[in-house]
C-alpha cells in the first residue's frame, strides 16, 4: 500500500489531527477541540488523546491479522482508558474525543476494508468514487453545550472515540475490491466539498491524486480566506486539515 499525506493545524494553534500508518494500513484522527467553559474532567487535551489513540491503534493493526476494525478501535480505546490515571474522570460525557477514519489492505484484488467513526471521510475509488462519511452530527437537533453532551456517544445521537470501547461499534465499516485509489480525510480537508462547494468529490479525489495533499490544503486554506468569517459553521471559520492518498 503506497500512502502520502499532509496535515496543516488551523493557523496559530496546535494541530489536533494525527496520522499513523503501516505497510498495509492508515488511520486519520480528529481531535474535537473542547468548547470554551466546557468542563471535560480530565487533565489531558484532545492532542494527547489522538496521539496515544494512534499509537494504540498502530500496535493493534501493525500484526495485520486480520482482525475485525470495530475490535482492533474498542481495544486501542480501552488502552488508552487505562492510560489517564486517577486524576481523569472517565464518566464525564465531555471527555477528549476524536473522529477516527481507518483504511486497511484486505486480501487480494487491491481490496481495501474502511471504518469510519464521526465525520472524517474515506473515499474509495472502485471505478466509481464512493464516499463513506457519518454525518450524524451534523443531524443533531440542536448544538447547545447540553444537546451536544447528551448526544455524545448514546443511542440515537452520535459516536466518537473517547472513553467508551462500544463505540468502536456504532462506526461505520465496509470493504471493496479492485480499488484504484482511495483517501483518507479529516473533515477540515473536505471543506472544498462540503462548506465551499468548489469541487464534487471525484473532483477532490483528482486533485489530490494529481497535485497532492498538500495542494489540496493549500485550495482549502485559500477558500476560508476568500470566504471569511460570515460563513463560518457554528463558529468555525478554520479547522486542521489532513489528507491522505492511498493506492493498495
Amino acid at each position: 500500500m503506497q500512502v502520502s499525506y499532509a496535515s496543516e493545524p488551523t493557523p496559530g494553534r496546535p494541530n489536533e489531527d494525527h496520522v499513523v500508518a503501516g505497510p498495509g494500513w492508515v488511520a486519520v484522527l480528529d481531535g474535537a477541540t473542547a468548547r470554551p467553559g466546557v468542563a471535560t474532567g480530565c487533565v489531558h487535551d484532545p492532542g494527547w488523546l489522538v496521539r496515544r489513540l494512534g499509537g494504540a491503534l498502530a500496535a493493534r493493526l501493525a500484526p495485520e491479522d486480520g482482525t475485525p476494525l470495530p475490535d482492533v478501535l474498542a481495544g486501542a480505546i480501552e488502552d488508552v482508558g487505562a492510560r489517564h490515571g486517577g486524576g481523569c474522570d472517565l464518566g464525564n460525557p465531555d471527555s477528549p474525543s476524536a473522529t477516527v477514519a481507518l483504511l486497511r489492505r484486505a486480501g487480494g484484488d487491491r481490496g481495501v476494508d474502511w471504518l469510519v467513526l464521526a465525520d472524517s471521510p474515506v473515499l474509495v475509488d472502485d471505478g466509481t468514487v464512493r464516499v463513506v462519511k457519518d454525518d450524524r452530527v451534523d443531524r443533531l437537533p440542536s448544538y447547545t453545550d447540553r444537546a451536544v453532551r447528551d448526544a455524545r456517544n448514546s443511542p440515537g445521537g452520535f459516536w466518537v472515540a473517547s472513553t467508551r470501547p462500544e463505540a468502536a461499534y456504532e462506526a461505520l465499516t465496509g470493504r471493496a475490491t479492485g480499488v484504484r485509489r482511495a483517501a483518507v480525510l479529516s473533515d477540515g480537508a473536505a471543506r472544498l466539498v462540503e462548506r465551499f462547494g468548489l469541487a464534487d468529490w471525484t473532483g477532490l479525489l483528482d486533485l489530490l491524486d494529481g497535485e497532492g495533499p498538500r495542494e489540496l490544503i493549500r485550495r482549502t486554506r485559500a477558500a476560508e480566506a476568500a470566504a471569511g468569517a460570515g460563513t463560518a459553521r457554528r463558529g468555525k471559520l478554520h479547522d486542521d486539515a489532513t489528507a491522505v492518498l492511498v493506492r493498495p
